[in-house]
């Protein structure tokens, strides 16, 4: 049967691979690394770096040129659905093609592959298609976590949850009951489209790697200020990746 490693490597940071994520990669004959264009180059060369400073046996690399998504409209399921449709029948592909029976394939996640990330998804529909796979998966950093770290403050009040949300379901408002809201993949800035009244803002781009940036403060204040600078930093990269914990401010 052929096998899949499913390692989370962290925001960013090679120190962030974990000893299990390296052990996992030096298990591996095939490492599986998406393309996703000229835009995002960035990404796989992080995911060479990774696999070149760690990996101490033989090894070699196929690349999964990823789809791109529609625009999401108004069916934003069915439009993600028809893109991991895609993506999930490159992998049947490329795992049929280029792993035999018995070797071990890597899949490098951001993070952690359980949050946010639809990789486990996409392979349990490789499987269900009818090519006979098993996998492991092994926890990475998140994003959320570094973004916490960086910022030196726990996510949770005492005793308080935290709810982990994205920018889409943060456009309808600052959820009502909720003290401390992650948003994660927001691309269109829904921090400066709530009230701001009562919020501070802990907000990281590119987090873990050399172009890391950081701003913090009253929502009402640095809002502005993210909007530009997030700006010019995507003009700059031509992508961006970016997380925020929105909180109430206590009196």
């Amino acid at each position: 049967m052929r096998k899949l490693l499913i390692i989370g490597i962290g925001a960013g940071d090679p120190d962030h691979m974990t000893v299990q994520a390296i052990k996992a990669l030096n298990r591996a004959d095939v490492v599986f690394l998406p393309d996703k264009g000229q835009e995002k180059a960035a990404l796989r060369h992080l995911r060479e770096q990774i696999c070149a400073r760690f990996i101490e046996k033989p090894y070699r690399t196929v690349t999964v040129e990823t789809p791109q998504r529609a625009e999401a409209g108004s069916d934003y399921r069915g439009v993600v659905d028809d893109w991991h449709a895609r993506i999930a029948a490159n992998y049947a592909r490329l795992f049929t093609a280029e792993l035999a029976e018995g070797e071990h394939g890597a899949l490098l996640v951001w993070g952690d592959p359980a949050l946010y990330d639809s990789t486990l998804r996409i392979v349990e529909r490789v499987r269900a298609g009818g090519l006979a796979l098993d996998w492991e998966v092994i926890p990475g950093i998140s994003s959320v976590q570094v973004l916490a770290a960086r910022h030196r403050i726990p996510l949770n009040r005492i005793g308080e949850p935290i709810l982990i949300t994205t920018g889409r379901k943060l456009a309808a408002g600052f959820p009502a009951g909720q003290d401390s809201v992650v948003v994660m993949l927001d691309g269109e800035q829904a921090f400066a489209q709530i009230a701001p009244e009562d919020l501070e803002i802990f907000w990281g781009a590119y987090l873990g790697t050399a172009d890391e940036i950081l701003i913090a403060g009253r929502l009402s204040e640095v809002a502005g200020e993210i909007e530009r600078v997030r700006a010019q930093a995507r003009e700059k990269h031509g992508w961006i990746m970016d997380t925020y914990l929105l909180r109430r401010m206590q009196a």
